[in-house]
């Protein structure tokens, strides 16, 4: 938290620590020293040139894409006016917890970047809302159904397939935390017919999401076949929202090779609709309950 001497706050408010992760904590940090230099007048080229980097550098540090230098971040920090005191102490230290690996670091020789990021901003979010029309999210897979899922890929190199799934095991853990994150998962009708892994896995899978939809932070929504315009929304996606005023709300739309983050006030608005759109045309939780129920009874 910050000291009591007010003559240490940077521009633009109080700067609270982050209890995220290594993910959040670049974000959070980035975002302050974009806000400290604008404040300060400073153009990001003339930013950039003090910590002998590009534009492109620089942009990639305010939008925290990567990680610290600490040498860079004292001088950003000195150019910006926070010679000393209690905010530039704070800011030094979250650069530097910034940097520290999380602990799906160690997956890092099966997983992407791209997907590395989500994996930290998932961990962090106190809110996650997401929609599937092919495959059971993510966190509600069980482990032999996560393994069809990861053996269809073609990108998967031999000897991947394990970690990959322990990774997506790993995950899960978020949902059984202490506090875990509010859980929101609508998903289309064919994704309970697909029988991957075969008919027991899949009697499994669909058992082990009734039992998900049973805890206080978990919902589950299903879209049938009949509400086919409600589902017309594209492909799958994920809205994230987190507790840290400075974050904002994101969306993830995963891609074969790839992954878009969009954070705009604009872009977040239409998919929060479209969000909203799909859970207030799916069934209730209690009736997709019901739903989940009878294609498990008829496998």
């Amino acid at each position: 938290m910050m000291a009591d001497d007010q003559e240490d706050d940077p521009p633009g408010g109080g700067f609270a620590e982050a209890r995220g992760g290594p993910t959040v904590l670049r974000i959070l940090v980035g975002a302050q020293l974009r806000r400290l230099r604008e404040a300060s007048g400073i153009t990001r080229e003339t930013a950039a040139y003090t910590i002998r980097g590009s534009e492109a550098k620089m942009s990639r540090i305010e939008s925290g894409r990567v990680g610290f230098k600490p040498r860079d971040v004292a001088d950003l920090l000195s150019m910006y006016g926070l010679a000393e005191g209690s905010a530039r102490d704070l800011l030094l230290n979250l650069a530097e917890q910034a940097n520290e690996p999380g602990w799906w670091h160690h997956y890092n020789d099966t997983m992407p970047d791209w997907f590395s990021t989500y994996v930290g901003l998932e961990q962090a979010a106190t809110i996650i809302r997401t929609y599937e029309a092919q495959y059971v999210p993510g966190l509600l897979q069980t482990e032999a159904y996560a393994n069809a899922v990861v053996n269809m890929g073609e990108t998967v190199r031999p000897g991947e397939v394990g970690k990959r799934v322990e990774l997506r095991m790993h995950r899960q853990q978020l949902l059984h935390m202490p506090e875990p994150p509010d859980y929101w998962a609508v998903i289309d009708e064919a994704v309970l017919l697909r029988k991957l892994g075969g008919r027991q896995v899949m009697r499994e899978q669909l058992d082990h999401i009734l039992e998900a939809g049973r805890r206080q932070h978990v919902t589950v929504q299903v879209v049938p076949f009949d509400r086919s315009d409600v589902a017309a929304v594209g492909g799958p996606f994920t809205l994230l929202r987190f507790a840290e005023p400075d974050l904002p709300d994101i969306v993830y739309l995963e891609q074969l090779n790839s992954a878009l983050y969009l954070n705009r006030d604009v872009e977040v608005k239409s998919y929060l609709q479209i969000m909203n759109r799909l859970a207030a045309g799916a069934l209730t939780p209690q009736r997709s309950t019901e739903l989940i129920t009878s294609a498990r009874d008829a496998l």
